[in-house]
């Protein structure tokens, strides 16, 4: 018997996970854009749709190089910044966040028309980036991410009140199924778990390494999983992956010769825009949630 809550997403209050349908929409708009009819489709059955070379081999080069440049840029014995997360058992650059908020390539991303576009198509009302990051995952030592709906997290640490949001994932390097690439419950995006236990102070200080709180429990993995497996998201560089804010994800540690990195732009909805998180605890901090809402330029302005 599932519990009745005020919020249809509460979750961490404690207990053992369970699975209640999703209450909003998955594509909210139906205007023009870049998607077409076809991969809109599969966005709203799978959760996610991979579109390939959707830049040029140029155009990944150059952010490739700029995101290499950042994290060679960072000292591992000292990083002071909140911002720039090392991997959990070596002194590897794993996330650098807040990428857009700087002048020059990754804004310049960030408002791409392919990219934000998507996100207004889909979403159905003006953007802005609510988090960006880059991930990295060295040869050799990249290390796993754990299972996690995106918007659990934001909801309940950052306050996004439903699930109007979406990523969009640039390869920035080939992903194969042997380096670590995005893995997917397909449909899963249909059912919200809600998570066990109670959330530290501060979490998000050890959860960016190794996620324990607002992680589906294996049960809950399994049974979203029944016929459906688990699907990667491959493709060359220049490929970016779409997937709505609620698809169940997670990536497996790389152990091969071939690194794998890729971009990160998570698009909120303006309507979507933050409120006080609704876990109880003060929000994380900017860098991981904007709280200020600055629209991205329209093609269509």
């Amino acid at each position: 018997m599932i519990a009745e809550h005020h919020d249809p997403y509460a979750s961490r209050v404690g207990g053992a996970s369970e699975l209640v349908g999703r209450a909003d929409p998955v594509i909210w708009g139906h205007g023009p854009g870049p998607l077409d009819r076809s991969q809109r489709a599969r966005y709203h059955r799978d959760g996610y749709v991979v579109v390939r070379n959707l830049l040029s081999p140029t155009e990944v080069t150059m952010l490739l190089h700029e995101a290499e440049r950042r994290a060679a840029a960072i000292d591992p014995a000292a990083p002071d910044r909140d911002d720039v997360v090392l991997e959990p058992r070596s002194r590897a650059v794993r996330s650098l966040f807040r990428v857009h908020r700087d002048q020059g390539a990754f804004a310049e991303l960030a408002a791409d028309e392919r990219l934000a576009g998507a996100a207004r198509q889909l979403l159905g009302d003006d953007v802005y980036v609510h988090q960006s990051r880059i991930n990295f995952k060295p040869a050799f030592e990249g290390a796993p991410f754990s299972w996690h709906s995106d918007f659990e997290t934001w909801h309940v640490e950052d306050g996004m009140p439903r699930m109007r949001a979406l990523s969009a994932s640039l390869l920035l390097t080939e992903n194969t199924e042997h380096n670590g690439p995005l893995l997917v419950v397909p449909g899963s995006h249909m059912w919200y778990v809600r998570c066990a236990g109670l959330t530290p102070q501060d979490h998000y200080k050890v959860s960016l390494r190794e996620q324990h709180f607002g992680s589906p429990d294996p049960a809950a993995i399994t049974r979203l999983s029944e016929g459906v497996g688990v699907a990667s998201a491959t493709g060359p560089a220049g490929t970016v992956v779409f997937f709505d804010c609620n698809l169940l994800h997670a990536s497996a540690g790389n152990v091969t010769p071939f690194p794998r990195h890729n971009i990160f732009l998570c698009y909120n909805a303006v309507s979507n825009r933050l409120v006080e998180p609704f876990g109880g605890l003060p929000p994380r901090p900017d860098f991981l949630a904007e709280r200020s809402v600055e629209t991205l330029p329209s093609a269509r302005a």
